[in-house]
């Protein structure tokens, strides 16, 4: 992304992603917060039959997808999951033609695309935090995703 595509470093948008499952699979929620200045605005939603792990995709996805235009981003997550992935995984992966060191297709294959396509688009700084930890927007998230789950009409 060029300077001039990007707005500036006052702008940051922070962002709290998290994914809950009650069984894996199972029924699932994802929680988001986003924040910029003093804006401040939580999304959350819920698939009857999931993972953990793709509610942790589609937590960040939903979140970028809410951002109108190109924004430097600071997002949080407590899963090592996407972190790892988004960080470390996805080059190799795109470069074996989205195929794992094993030579096995990439798992959540679809939420990883769209999350690739979506972080292109913006100057992303990728944070881990210790999950259930006592960090609030951690936690708020969690409470989301949690709340995602009970919005689903057969659980």
């Amino acid at each position: 992304m060029t300077d001039q595509h990007m707005s500036s470093k006052a702008e940051t948008v922070t962002i709290y992603t998290d994914g809950a499952c009650r069984g894996n699979p199972g029924p699932g929620g994802w929680g988001v917060i986003l924040s910029r200045g003093k804006q401040y605005k939580e999304l959350y939603g819920g698939e009857s039959a999931t993972t953990n792990n793709r509610m942790e995709l589609t937590a960040a996805i939903k979140a970028l997808q809410a951002l109108k235009r190109p924004l430097p981003v600071t997002l949080y997550t407590d899963s090592k999951y996407l972190i790892l992935g988004i960080t470390q995984w996805l080059p190799k992966w795109k470069a074996k033609g989205w195929r794992k060191s094993d030579g096995k297709p990439v798992e959540n294959i679809d939420l990883w695309k769209t999350l690739d396509e979506l972080a292109s688009v913006h100057d992303v700084q990728w944070s881990w935090v210790k999950g259930h930890n006592g960090e609030p927007g951690n936690e708020r998230a969690d409470a989301l995703a949690n709340l995602g789950i009970e919005t689903i009409n057969e659980y």
